[in-house]
């Protein structure tokens, strides 16, 4: 009985050992393939860090909002860095940086960041901020939940709020997250 119970415990161990060593670079290559998000979605691997990195890169948002907000453009990543070439779990949180290109800084006073949905709001907090005025650029950097992703992702389109100053994530900006979402996760 106890042999039997420990061969039983054993092939479970290595089925669900193997299960999680097959999230390779390349099983998360020919996801971003299947999904067509080659031009939005690139994974590469840094050989002397001995890290891997997945990033989704938006397109920016609209010229009216930027307008609006006395910004030039801004668009925006997200992805994570996980060390080696295999995922070993599903990732809980994402690095989400926005890029604004602006003459003057705009949100140096102020960088939360709020996601409106219908049901209810989502405080991502206070993201880290970063001006560069020499080359007209301001960065802002946050970590968002899995679970927060998921609530964006299944809208059309959600209002954000970064300081004082409202945007829009469009569908398209929507399905990037939902690819990313897809990608990274080692439960499919």
């Amino acid at each position: 009985m106890k042999l039997t119970l420990a061969i039983a415990v054993a092939l479970l161990s290595f089925t669900l050992a193997t299960s999680a060593q097959d999230f390779t670079k390349d099983v998360i290559q020919n996801r971003i393939n299947s999904l067509h998000a080659q031009k939005s979605i690139s994974i590469t691997s840094d050989a002397d860090a001995k890290t891997t990195k997945i990033m989704a890169v938006s397109e920016n948002v609209s010229r009216d909002e930027a307008n609006r907000s006395g910004i030039m453009a801004m668009n925006f990543a997200i992805g994570l860095f996980y060390p080696g070439q295999e995922l070993k779990s599903t990732p809980e949180t994402f690095l989400l940086t926005f890029w604004v290109l602006t003459k003057k800084p705009r949100f140096a006073g102020g960088h939360d960041m709020t996601v409106v949905l219908p049901d209810e709001m989502l405080v991502i907090g206070s993201g880290r901020y970063v001006s560069k005025p020499r080359d007209e650029m301001e960065y802002l950097n946050f970590e968002v939940s899995r679970e927060n992703l998921m609530k964006i992702a299944s809208q059309t389109e959600t209002r954000f709020k970064l300081g004082d100053h409202d945007f829009t994530f469009t569908r398209s900006q929507m399905k990037l997250f939902a690819d990313l979402l897809t990608v990274t996760n080692c439960e499919l």
